[in-house]
């Protein structure tokens, strides 16, 4: 009987004004048959009456989105979201109805978030489920809300970002496997929302600083524990700390001196979870905490996706402002300093910034900071050429020399190309002279491009050169006995198969033209520039001088490429269009060199 009161004085207050609209009436009816029908424990109904209050929600929504821009509109909406806030926090209201309502309406009414104005309200709404409801319940609640609207594609995240931040601090027991649940759920969620499309009143600024709530919350908790639980929670946090940073930094359209303040709070989680710029740069701290939560499932380790991208970042915006590496509790001089001084600890690193050189996403601002910060820690020389150590960092730098070239190739900016170019020497010039051959050729066998196919074999004709000019130095400083003397690392057979593999490409045929001219041209003055060295010379390292040598390379490189560049002229010579003109400025030096070559071997034939 007691309840039966409390209900009519429920209803009573939803219904005693009488200026209010007509669907804001039919909503308070239906708010008030939920209630009866849930505190009178009739299950069935009281499933009809809340699935017809989330389809009344969604109509409500869908008008107001074909109508973002009408007033009147907007006015309708905030009417609803206040009468459901001010029923949800009648203090008549029984538990059971605010528990049952809790799975349904926080979903419901975050569609509204886009709605102008209304993101605070929406907030509030779900911050009332927050404080009444399980914290248990909620955190389940809100987790598959988070999922819904990824799957759905809209960025209504916001509400769910707040009221989970408040969530994880009122957990009181199995703290790191709840969190352990969250934490996916919120980075997948951020990573999947498009900010170009975006709401208004939720920017990548709203979402990101809410975030940053949820990381505040998870180390509010880490602080009130020990042991086991308090590591592998401080770990988590540290995963998340990343991913955040690697998300921000692709997702902000901000000047960087707009985005220091979050960077900055975001890296004081650094040192909380142990985390410093040398063991970031060389990845050894991400595989300790990765090693100390230990967990492998795919699922779980996709979240975390970005978490070597945002190694890279949080040492680059270190790099970028004072302030961020103080908040790291970091000296850049003095990590620096450690990476010029020590060739292993440089190339992780370099190893390590290829995911952030070859990030998509990031924009090229970022990209040539971090070609000046790897240019900042690579100006000393190899202090060693230790061929076994080098050869278990060789696939990453591999990497990061493709993702370099990347940018040599497509960056919209001259000087960044010019630097990124800079870059590439360099980093090829920390590689032990016994491996640097191996490195060049494989960079050339796995490029598309005949324009960088061309700027290696340069590369290759400089070191060559370099080698040559390194060894008659040597040869005028003291004698040496020929035996003592170590092999020519550039000087060997393999520069033939270099050429072969543009002159006569392992498809078979010649290579395509002129499509393929500037790859052609350098490969033919590389052929050249080793046919004359060995001669004048009297030396044959690379036995180019050899008789099979010479008529395999007049047979089957020079003649059928003459044949089809002679050909091409020769269609050509008619046409006087824009198209025939490009053919023969590419072709003729390629038609210069490559009769100089033919010259050459046949005078070595006879």
């Amino acid at each position: 009987m007691e309840k039966a009161d409390d209900h009519c004085l429920s209803k009573l207050q939803l219904t005693e004004r009488s200026d209010a609209r007509p669907f804001v009436l039919r909503l308070r009816e239906i708010l008030a048959a939920c209630a009866k029908s849930i505190e009178n424990g009739d299950t069935r109904q009281s499933e009809a009456m809340v699935s017809e209050l989330v389809n009344c929600l969604d109509s409500i929504s869908e008008a107001a989105e074909t109508e973002l821009d009408n007033g009147d509109s907007e006015s309708h909406v905030f009417e609803v979201l206040n009468e459901i806030y001010q029923f949800i926090s009648s203090p008549l209201l029984d538990q059971g109805t605010i528990d049952t309502l809790s799975f349904d309406l926080p979903k419901a009414v975050s569609k509204f978030v886009g709605v102008g104005g209304c993101l605070e309200i929406v907030d509030n709404i779900i911050d009332r489920f927050v404080t009444m409801c399980s914290p248990r319940d909620m955190l389940s609640i809100l987790c598959e809300a988070l999922d819904f609207q990824m799957t759905k594609g809209t960025n209504s995240i916001a509400p769910f970002l707040s009221g989970l931040s408040k969530v994880i601090r009122s957990i009181q027991r199995r703290h790191f496997e709840q969190i352990k649940v969250v934490v996916p759920v919120v980075l997948n969620a951020l990573k999947a929302v498009d900010f170009e499309t975006c709401d208004e009143d939720v920017k990548c600024d709203t979402l990101y600083d809410r975030a940053m709530d949820i990381a505040n919350s998870i180390q509010s908790v880490c602080v009130k524990l020990d042991g086991k639980v308090h590591e592998k929670l401080q770990s988590l946090l540290g995963l998340y700390a990343l991913q955040i940073m690697a998300l921000f930094s692709v997702s902000t359209s901000h000047e960087v001196s707009s985005c220091l303040p979050f960077v900055s709070k975001l890296s004081c989680f650094l040192p909380f979870c142990g985390l410093s710029y040398v063991g970031l740069i060389t990845g050894s701290d991400i595989d300790k905490i990765s090693n100390i939560i230990g967990e492998d499932e795919d699922d779980y380790t996709a979240c975390f996706s970005y978490i070597k991208h945002g190694a890279c970042l949080s040492v680059l915006w270190g790099y970028l402002s004072e302030e961020v590496a103080q908040a790291a509790e970091e000296k850049m001089g003095d990590l620096k300093d450690e990476l010029a001084t020590k060739q292993t600890e440089r190339w992780k690193a370099i190893g390590m910034f290829r995911h952030i050189l070859s990030f998509l996403g990031l924009s090229w601002k970022l990209k040539k900071d971090a070609i000046d910060f790897l240019l900042s820690i690579n100006g000393s020389e190899s202090f060693d050429d230790d061929q076994s150590e080098y050869i278990s960092y060789m696939p990453s730098i591999f990497a990061a020399l493709q993702a370099v070239q990347i940018i040599i190739m497509y960056a919209p900016d001259t000087m960044l190309r010019k630097n990124a170019f800079g870059l590439f020497k360099k980093l090829l010039a920390d590689i032990p002279c016994s491996e640097r051959f191996d490195m060049l050729r494989a960079l050339i066998v796995n490029s598309d491009s005949p324009s960088m196919v061309a700027l290696l074999l340069d590369l290759v004709k400089g070191e060559m050169h370099m080698e040559l000019c390194r060894k008659r130095v040597g040869t005028d400083v003291q004698q040496v006995d020929s035996e003592a003397r170590p092999k020519p690392s550039f000087w060997t057979a393999g520069i033939l198969e270099l050429v072969e593999q543009v002159l006569r490409p392992p498809k078979g045929g010649p290579p395509v033209l002129p499509e393929q001219s500037d790859a052609v041209l350098s490969a033919l003055n590389l052929y050249r520039y080793v046919l004359i060295t060995e001669a004048t010379g009297s030396t044959n390292h690379t036995g180019v001088l050899l008789k099979s040598n010479l008529q395999k390379s007049y047979n089957e490189w020079l003649l059928p490429l003459w044949i089809l560049v002679t050909g091409i002229m020769s269609e050509n010579k008619t046409d006087y269009d824009q198209i025939a003109v490009d053919m023969e400025c590419a072709l003729n030096p390629v038609e210069l060199v490559l009769y100089r070559c033919i010259e050459l071997v046949e005078e070595r034939l006879r």
